[in-house]
């Protein structure tokens, strides 16, 4: 019989490695600007504790923050804590999240994510990624998003479509799958920067870099996106 094998340790998730010429110039003239636009930026979910938020990210699949905004205040006065949505009927759950989209595998996380909390856990959110990362209905982005919001703590950057479609605009990551586009710019801001960068990203993103009509003319970015739809005028000397 052959040996057991002993139990494999788990990969540490790392930045990626150094990044080209080209990518960390972009950050160091885009970064500031960004930072002079966005120099207080905040998560666009509304929470008032780490459960609030840990459910508000998980409702944010492939949603609005603001339809989940307009549902978790009922929400979470049915079930203000993780020991009262551990019991909820699923129905109940589903219609009050219903408008959020996929609806069924949503309450579906969300009651199997607050009876772990409760059972394991002591009622209290994760404050690791390791464990954030085995509740159900948590992946690399919510448990970024609820680590970097509700706790303070940089373990990641949450990569959403914003996010995916600024880093290739402005010219930071060549990469299209999430992961490999939070190891780049892991890789070109500091730590401390992580949570703030994503926000900066996701707002301008929301505000004026949109998906179908981005609008060049009124970004201050545009000057050194490579992106850019609208060509630059140069006064007359």
């Amino acid at each position: 019989m052959a040996a057991k094998q002993p139990a494999r340790k788990p990969v540490p998730f790392e930045p990626g490695g150094l990044p080209d010429a080209a990518a960390r110039h972009q950050f160091e003239v885009i970064d500031p600007l960004l930072k002079k636009l966005y120099p207080a930026p905040r998560c666009g979910l509304d929470f008032e504790n780490p459960f609030q938020l840990l459910i508000a990210t998980i409702l944010s699949a492939q949603c609005t923050d603001v339809r989940v905004n307009m549902i978790t205040p009922a929400l979470f006065a049915r079930f203000p804590d993780p020991a009262a949505m551990a019991e909820a009927d699923p129905p109940e759950l589903e219609k009050l999240i219903y408008t959020a989209g996929f609806y069924h595998n949503k309450a579906k996380s969300i009651l199997g994510a607050s009876k772990m909390i409760v059972q394991q856990y002591g009622g209290e959110v994760p404050n690791t990624m390791a464990v954030l990362l085995k509740l159900p209905g948590v992946a690399r982005k919510t448990a970024s998003v609820v680590l970097g919001n509700a706790f303070g703590i940089n373990e990641g950057i949450a990569v959403d479509t914003h996010v995916t479609r600024l880093s290739a605009r402005l010219g930071l990551s060549t990469n299209t799958d999430p992961v490999k586009i939070e190891r780049d710019l892991m890789a070109l801001a500091p730590r401390e920067d992580w949570t703030n960068l994503s926000h900066r990203l996701i707002w301008h993103g929301r505000l004026i870099c949109e998906a179908k009509r981005p609008r060049c003319e009124k970004c201050l970015l545009a000057p050194h996106c490579p992106s850019r739809i609208t060509p630059l005028v140069i006064p007359a000397p």
